[in-house]
């Protein structure tokens, strides 16, 4: 019975391409139908999605919120108005008239004096203790149910913040 089995995988496999059952020819398109041709070809049907009120799940959730049209532009204002809240760091403050100043340094590795009021790229300094600097900062998320956030940068690390 194993030589029947192996003389029908032999025949099987020894057919020629001839035999077999051709699939279907290709059509072959005159010079003067190939644009029609091509047109429909990559014709693309699009998708719309209607939220009504629910959310994308196209969108990732790992970007809450961000949005390409919401991205920061490019080309930023230059000094500290150019820097974010996460982009600076205190490095001291100094007693002012009638108030301190801080002076921060940012990504650039460029130092800064800042004093209550300044803007700068994301929020407004709001107020400068001896000790820390406090931040109103806008949030930009469109899920977040809060608009605005408060951010202590302070000078030095106290035990509640380790």
């Amino acid at each position: 019975m194993s030589s029947r089995l192996l003389a029908f995988v032999f025949v099987a496999f020894a057919v020629p391409a001839a035999a077999q059952t051709p699939g279907p020819a290709p059509v072959q398109a005159s010079p003067a139908s190939a644009p029609a041709a091509a047109a429909t070809a990559t014709e693309v049907r699009g998708f719309t999605y209607n939220a009504d009120g629910r959310r994308d799940p196209f969108v990732t959730l790992l970007q809450r919120g961000s949005d390409v049209s919401q991205s920061a532009p490019a080309t930023r204002a230059p000094g500290i108005a150019g820097l974010g809240a996460s982009e600076i760091t205190l490095k001291g403050t100094l007693a002012s008239q009638g108030g301190y100043v801080a002076i921060m340094q940012g990504i650039d590795s460029k130092t800064y004096i800042v004093r209550p009021g300044e803007r700068l790229a994301d929020g407004t300094v709001r107020s400068i203790t001896p000790d820390a600097v406090l931040i109103l900062q806008q949030v930009r998320d469109s899920l977040s149910l809060d608009k605005q956030r408060e951010v202590r940068k302070t000078l030095r690390q106290t035990e509640e913040a380790k």
